[in-house]
């Protein structure tokens, strides 16, 4: 038993070395200077390093308001999904009503449709709402998600429904069951749907390109992207911006990993 678990560390090992290679070359290769980073003699570390391409970028690409941009929209969004996802799992998990098992068939339908099928659907609501080229139009559109709410609702199928009985026999409402009792059990999955919802959300790239036309509402994605012209591409201000980029993704997951360790293999045992 111990050997099979070392070899199963050893192989665990591999793969995340193998996974994080490449991201651990993004990050040193954005303290790189130009002359080495364009240099045909590659090395993994830098021979020189320097903060140069961080501070270029924040001086040429105003990204401290495309980061403050991508903050809105990936916060307000999520805080939005949770609350939306939640109480629709929790319909869907302890109200029985005529339907509800075609409400959810038709629901869980949506997920094989790729977001390619309903741009056009998506894009015509959206003008005819005056939401075009504004950051609710990346805001509202995600604020239900067919993934959400299958899980919130795989996980909440676990709280006995004695317990939201008794609270009902002692004069509980319906929203005062949700946010005292039905809220703090779903911790686990509540983290989950924020960490993929916050992820999508900041991490985004199509969906922005085809909703937001001004660049004053470009998106961090977006202005990256915006680094690559015609005929060059500024790989020392990309790569930096990259870098920059994922610090409030890590900084979500090391907040909620361990809700979302829990939410994942609750939700994936029902």
């Amino acid at each position: 038993m111990r050997k099979a678990g070392i070899g199963s560390y050893v192989i665990a090992f591999i793969f995340l070395t193998i996974f994080l290679l490449p991201v651990f070359y993004i990050v040193f290769s954005s303290f790189k200077p130009s002359s080495e980073l364009t240099s045909a003699a590659q090395t993994f570390f830098p021979r020189e390093w320097t903060f140069r391409n961080f501070t270029r970028a924040f001086e040429r690409g105003n990204f401290v308001l495309f980061i403050w941009n991508t903050f809105f929209v990936a916060v307000l969004s999520t805080l939005l999904a949770v609350l939306i996802n939640t109480m629709s799992g929790y319909a869907l998990a302890k109200f029985r009503f005529k339907g509800d098992k075609i409400i959810l068939i038709l629901i869980l339908s949506t997920i094989m449709l790729p977001l390619e099928v309903i741009m056009v659907p998506i894009f015509s609501v959206l003008r005819f709402f005056g939401l075009y080229n504004s950051l609710w139009a990346l805001i509202i559109p995600p604020a239900a998600t067919p993934t959400g709410i299958f899980l919130m609702r795989q996980f909440l199928l676990k709280i006995p429904d004695e317990v939201l009985e008794s609270a009902r026999i002692d004069g509980a409402s319906e929203w005062r069951i949700f946010y005292s009792i039905v809220a703090p059990n779903a911790k686990p999955a509540i983290a989950t749907i924020a960490i993929f919802s916050f992820m999508w959300r900041w991490n985004d790239y199509v969906w922005p390109l085809i909703a937001i036309a001004s660049p004053r509402r470009y998106t961090l994605q977006l202005a990256i992207a915006n680094f690559a012209g015609e005929y060059n591409i500024d790989w020392n201000s990309t790569l930096a911006m990259s870098v920059v980029s994922m610090i409030p993704m890590l900084i979500v997951f090391l907040i909620f990993q361990r809700q979302f360790v829990q939410g994942t293999v609750e939700t994936g045992m029902k």
